[in-house]
This record gives structure tokens, sequence and C-alpha cells, in this order.
């Protein structure tokens, strides 16, 4: 979906900020800081606001990445659910399958890592009750949203039997603003409000969910906390210091790209054609082998060792054709940033998503909630370091990011939705901001390049030719013939395309100002504050 022509104006606030793809989810979040919360608290209202009205996007049956900024200190949360214990490549090998399962089946189906991310944010990091935090997200499911274009969208694309699936949902959002009530995810909510995880892993959700598998995950799985505090991914480029979450997690390809991107002579002018073929360049140097080298465990810092070894491979001519990352994703990011009386300053980065659409387009029947599909990251190829495997993480496209300055202070907070794009569009973001230093709106809004692969773009990983270049409908002009000269496949869109992402972001302003800013490709996000 598509907008036209929308305004690119930043927001300023002196207090605290909330960005987000969802005007109502936003509107959570700021009324959790005008109770007296913190950025957590705000951001995990937003989350759980938005995890009822966009189930295209995201839900308790997702998973979650998260950064915390802490005056000074940056926390990397990974909130990715691990594969069940009845997980089998080999039997699904012998079953004829060559890869994971997209939609409809169970197998592409980890323990969905969404609540226990918000329980380890609240925990360490929250500063009002868990009920007082969660009490607008039930407020919406009990009460009902109106359902947005988007949503209407995507059950338009599902599938009979996705539509049947998720009738409860199909049957209430009959046209734009109908209104659309979630009472099992109300529940749900309350009864992480009222008792924490057990009510939810351990509750009526976890007990659909092993009945949906049938024998895939087992009790003891749902009683594994699938959170982790890890270390952050951290590295300098366009004068900042960049941080993302390590692997499972492909945040380590947005900081490779822009590690690379700033070793080179950018034109002052982001609108020249050569600025998008460097930046190109700089993303498929950096992801050219992401298949064999993003898995469970594998260590960031080598990973951006390796690709800042790759400066030579970068043609600043011609395009060098290399293979890239180009499947497409559902997803919602949100931002949140605040102030304390003490001047102490809070931000969190968060990305949470059921990975494609509405995920798997299953639904565990006790509580409503439709379940991701992140499994179909896994390798089912026999001795692949992504192979499928009973309490693996599988790679994740998911990566949110933050910058610091070099005295500590916070720079930003900025992510997007967008699959395999992501590091494409953050490396693309990243420059105009902290480069070209141009405000987050006009960053933001600024037509993009996006790798595409060939039909759905989900068969990217084995397609001999590669992704081509497709290029938004109000890019600059010249783009689509001079990138063309240079060798790139390209291909037009429409302007202000949803399928380029939805970021957001907020910076901190030297003057003490949150400059924040959401996507016009949202169509119904917001970024407010006080």
């Amino acid at each position: 979906m598509s907008v036209s022509n929308p305004p690119l104006r930043s927001v300023r606030t002196p207090n605290h900020m909330v960005a987000s793809a969802d005007q109502v989810a936003t509107s959570a979040g700021v009324e959790t800081f005008a109770r007296g919360g913190n950025a957590v608290d705000a951001a995990i209202a937003t989350n759980a606001a938005i995890a009822v009205t966009g189930p295209h996007l995201c839900g308790m049956g997702g998973d979650l990445f998260a950064l915390v900024y802490d005056d000074g200190d940056v926390h990397a949360l990974n909130a990715s659910g691990r594969a069940g214990s009845g997980a089998d490549a080999a039997a699904m090998r012998s079953a004829g399958l060559t890869e994971m399962p997209f939609r409809l089946d169970i197998r592409s189906v980890t323990v969905p890592g969404c609540v226990d991310g918000w329980l380890a944010l609240h925990d360490r990091f929250g500063s009002l009750p868990l009920d007082q935090v969660l009490d607008p997200a039930i407020r919406l499911a009990n009460d009902g949203f109106p359902a947005s274009p988007l949503m209407i969208g995507a059950l338009h694309l599902a599938s009979d039997q996705g539509r049947a699936n998720l009738h409860e949902i199909a049957e209430q959002a009959q046209t734009r603003g109908s209104r659309v009530r979630r009472p099992g995810v109300a529940a749900a909510l309350a009864g992480v409000a009222r008792g924490g995880r057990d009510t939810f892993y351990g509750g009526a959700f976890g007990e659909g969910l092993i009945e949906m598998g049938g024998g895939l995950f087992t009790a003891s799985d749902l009683a594994t906390v699938q959170a982790e505090w890890q270390p952050v991914l951290s590295g300098e480029a366009f004068g900042v210091t960049l941080h993302t979450a390590e692997p499972n997690s492909q945040g380590y390809l947005a900081i490779g790209g822009a590690r690379l991107a700033s070793q080179l002579d950018l034109p002052a002018d982001p609108d020249d054609e050569r600025w998008a073929h460097l930046l190109i360049e700089a993303a498929t140097a950096a992801g050219r082998d992401r298949p064999s080298q993003l898995f469970d465990g594998a260590d960031g810092r080598e990973l951006l060792d390796m690709i800042d070894g790759r400066f030579d491979e970068i043609d600043v001519g011609r395009a060098s054709g290399r293979w890239a990352p180009s499947n497409d994703g559902d997803t919602t990011y949100l931002c949140t940033a605040g102030r304390g009386v003490d001047g102490r300053e809070m931000a969190v980065s968060l990305i949470q998503s059921n990975a494609s659409g509405f995920g798997s387009h299953l639904v565990e029947p006790n509580t409503g909630i439709n379940l991701h599909n992140r499994g179909m990251g896994f390798s089912i190829e026999e001795g692949h370091p992504a192979e499928l495997a009973p309490g693996r993480r599988p790679p994740h496209t998911l990566l949110p990011m933050a910058a610091t300055r070099d005295d500590g202070s916070l720079a930003a907070v900025f992510g997007t939705m967008g699959g395999d794009a992501q590091p494409q569009i953050m490396l693309q973001i990243a420059a105009r901001l902290f480069h070209h230093r141009q405000s987050p709106a006009r960053a933001i809004g600024a037509g993009r390049w996006a790798l595409k692969g060939p039909a759905t773009g989900f068969d990217t990983w084995t397609a001999p030719e590669g992704p081509g270049v497709s290029l938004e409908g109000h890019a600059p002009h010249d783009w689509l013939d001079a990138l063309a000269s240079r060798g790139h496949r390209t291909s037009g869109a429409p302007a202000w395309d949803s399928g380029f992402g939805h970021a957001c972001a907020i910076v901190g302003g030297r003057d003490g100002m949150w400059v924040g800013s959401t996507d016009p490709r949202t169509v119904i996000g917001s970024c407010a504050g006080a």
C-alpha cells in the first residue's frame, strides 16, 4: 500500500516521545509516560497495544529484540524463541522437504518469545506496575479498535485456509474502520499482568500450543524462558557508534554495510545516483554470504571483522552482481525516549514480529493469538550451521538499532520493518541521519532502493540470477536509468510504498530536545510526546 505526497515534519518534544506504526499504539505509550512511566514502560505499552491492533505485523505469538539506552549504557535483549523438542530436520528431509514450510505448518513455529521479552524488560528497567503498563492494550482488546487499511489488505492476501483460521479477525475486519474486538487476547494480557509468564506459557495459550504441535512442543519447552540479555554488538560508522543485537539477529549486516560505506567517497547530495550505487555495493558486500554465516551462536564481532576486509570488493563504477538476501517480511518497529526528573535519559529501540503477514496463518484456539512463522529461517540441509534442531533459534531478520556519540550521549534509536531489506533500509537512513545530518523526517521520508528477489522474494536463497534493485516511485527520477547503466537490474515501484519498510526514529538533540518521526509509509503511524 502507498500514500500520496505525505507531509514530512519531524516532531520535537522536551520530555518524552513515542514513535510507532499505529497511532493508537503510540497513544498507549504516551499515556504510560503521563502515568509516570519511563521509556521501557512506554515501549512495552506501545508494543502490547500494537500486538492487539496489528496482528498482521506482530503479536503475543511472535518474537522480539530490543535495545535499551540507559544514561550512557546500551543493553541488548534477545527474546526470539527456540525450536521445540520435537523439531526434526532429518524427518522433514525424509518426507521430501528441501526447505522449511512457509505457512499453515506448525513446524515453522518456534516458542514465541514476545511475552518473555516484555517481562525481561519490565523486570530490569520498568518503573510502573505491569498491570498499569498493559492496561491500554487490555482496554483495546476488550472494547475494540478500528481495523486499519493495512490489516484489511493483509487479509485480502491470505489464502482461503488462512482466512478461515483467522476467522475471528476476518469476520470483524470487513471494511476500513470496522470495530475489531479480541477477547481472548485481552484475557491473555490480563493473565500476564496478574500472574506473569506462567499464566501465559503455562496457561491456556501454552496448553493450546502443545496440543497443536502434536509432539513438537513440551511443557518443558514452554517453561524455558525465551528472553536473555546479551552483549551489544557495536561498530563505528558515519561519526557515531552504531549498536544492534548479536546473531541470530542480522543486525551485523547493517553495521558492516555502514562501516564499508563510511570509507567511501559518498556524494554530498544523497539524491545523486552514485550515492545509491555505492550503498548498494556496500550492502551486497556485507550480505553476500549471509545464509552460511547467520545462525544461532555466530560471533557478531568476527562477522564484522570479516566484512571490514571486503572493502576491495566494492566496485565504485559498476554493479558487482553479487547475491544478496532479499526476502520480504512484515514486522513492527517502535521507539521511545524519555528524561526523568533527575535528567537521566532512557530510550528503547524495539522490533517485534510475526515474520510474514499474519505469520504462519495458524491461530492458537484458546486465546485467538495468531502464531508467527519465524522457524522458516532455519535450514533443513544436513550439517548446515542454521539447521533446524531442538532448542535452537532460527536466523532472524529482526534488528533494532541505536547510535551514540563519542561522549556516550544518545544520537538516535531507529529501526524498520522490511524482512531482508532491513539492513539496506537502515544503511540508507543511517547515512542520511549521521553523514548528511538530515532531520528524522527527511531521512525517513526520502525515496529508497531495496534489493528484491524474483516472484515472491522467498526463493531468492536459491535463485541463480539473484536480486534486482527496486526503486521507490519518489526516489530521484534518474536513478532507474542511471543505475541500470551501471549494471544493476532495476525496476520501479509506487511512491511511498510499504514494501520499502516502516521506519521510525528518535534523535537525541544537542539542545536537550527529542526529535522524531514515523514513516509516512505506515499510513496510520504517528510520533508524539510532551
